[in-house]
Formats: structure tokens, sequence, C-alpha cells
């Protein structure tokens, strides 16, 4: 417990799934901070799990007045921030026949456009030599069925990381992007009908060549190292973290 000692982190979509995985690991080496969700009820479970290392700030990422609001909260408890985790975002399904305007404005405005302006507006209150972790997606490098314009917002926030850390380089903030496969997370509950949803993870893990799908922790994982001094020789990288699939799958 002591690579993130006291260290300042902000987790967006912090109260359920990945961006929970990351908060408990870093908290667990010492990071206090703050988790960002828009559903209450899930943003107080993951506070008493969390303890009070962390704050739970209800807010909509979209929303500038709200990004605003979530790095202003968190600096006055806390003091600056040290890791942002810009880990908001959802999939939904559709092809280029399907998508309407309306869905796909939607769909970019949170995976795109939230992850642009997360960043904008937290630099005034972040320190100089922090890290800025981004989460991607193994969809922005498979072409998976009726995720195109999912996969084709992940792809750019993997430019992002790299744009990010070219503009940043006078205050040493560093941008790297983790790029998770198959998740254990709540989003299986919103495709899935409950009594289908354990056979569908074993399909998807009989194609993983690891032989499992991810777990949040193993993105945690990555998150530590990325918020740490460890990583400190690394910009504008993406990490796959997706058991094999984009690079040893069929």
């Amino acid at each position: 417990m002591s690579k993130l000692k006291n260290k300042v982190a902000v987790i967006t979509g912090g109260n359920s799934g990945i961006g929970l995985g990351i908060a408990e690991a870093l908290k667990n080496e010492g990071a206090v901070g703050a988790i960002v969700g828009r559903n209450q009820e899930t943003l107080d479970s993951a506070i008493a799990l969390l303890g009070d290392s962390f704050i739970a700030i209800n807010a909509d990422v979209t929303n500038m007045d709200d990004l605003e609001r979530i790095f202003k909260t968190t600096s006055e408890k806390f003091g600056k921030i040290d890791t942002l985790v810009a880990n908001a975002g959802a999939g939904t399904m559709g092809t280029v026949a399907n998508t309407t305007e309306a869905d796909y404005d939607k769909l970019m405005n949170l995976n795109l456009k939230a992850v642009y302006f997360t960043v904008q507006k937290s630099l005034p209150y972040m320190n100089d030599g922090s890290s800025v972790i981004l989460i991607g997606s193994n969809a922005a490098h498979r072409a998976y069925a009726s995720f195109t314009l999912y996969g084709a917002a992940k792809s750019a926030v993997i430019y992002l990381a790299k744009g990010f850390s070219s503009d940043l380089l006078d205050r040493k903030i560093r941008a790297n992007v983790i790029i998770p496969g198959t998740t254990d997370t709540p989003a299986f509950d919103k495709f899935i009908p409950a009594e289908q949803i354990d056979a569908v993870k074993q399909q998807f893990a009989e194609v993983v060549p690891a032989g499992r799908i991810g777990k949040p922790s193993d993105i945690g994982k990555i998150a530590v190292f990325l918020a740490s001094e460890d990583s400190s020789f690394m910009l504008g990288a993406e990490l796959l973290v997706d058991g094999g699939m984009t690079y040893l799958a069929k």
C-alpha cells in the first residue's frame, strides 16, 4: 500500500464494472479521491466498498458544468489531482444500416467527446507530472458484429492518448490507454437475458486465448502501473489487456 500513497485520483464511471475495479486497485495502493457516476444506488454501494478514502460524485460526464464540478469538488476535498481515469463509456449495438443520427450523437458524445473534455476540464486541477489513463476497447482492433460505431469511437480514444501526451509535454502529464477485451461487468445485463448470461460468458471464454474473460481487477492492476512512477517513461502507449484476443484469437 505504498505506490500511490496519498495520491489523488478521479475515476469516471467508477461506480461499477471496470471503473470500480480500477478504484479498488488504486485505493489498495494508498490513493484517495473520487468516483463518478450517474446511478446513486451503485455510487452508494461502491463507496461502502471503498471506504472513507473516496467520495462519490453524481455527475454526467457529457455535461460541461458537471465536469467542472467533478474536479472542483475533488480538489477542494483532497488537493490537486495526480491520476485521472477517463473510464465512463458504453457500447450500444447497431450497424451502419440501422444506426440513426440520434444514436450516433449519443454514442459519440459519451465515448469520445466526453473523454476529450473530461481531460480538458481536469487540467487546471491536475498536478504537473500526473497521469491520464484512458480506457479503450479491443473493439478498436477487431470488427465485432454491430459494434461499428463503438469501435470507431474507441479507435479515436487510442489516438487521444498520443495527442494528449504531445499537447501536455510542457507539464510532463502523460496519457496512456488501456485496451480491455471482454470483461465480466454488469454490461452483460444490458444486452443478454439473465438466464443466458452464464452460458454467453462461457462462450466468450472459449474463444479467448487465455481461457477466460477478463475481470475488473485485471484492468485495475494495469491502472496502478500507469498511475505510478513505474510507467513514467511511457507516453501515448496502448496496453492490451484482452487475454490475447486481438493478436492470437482466430
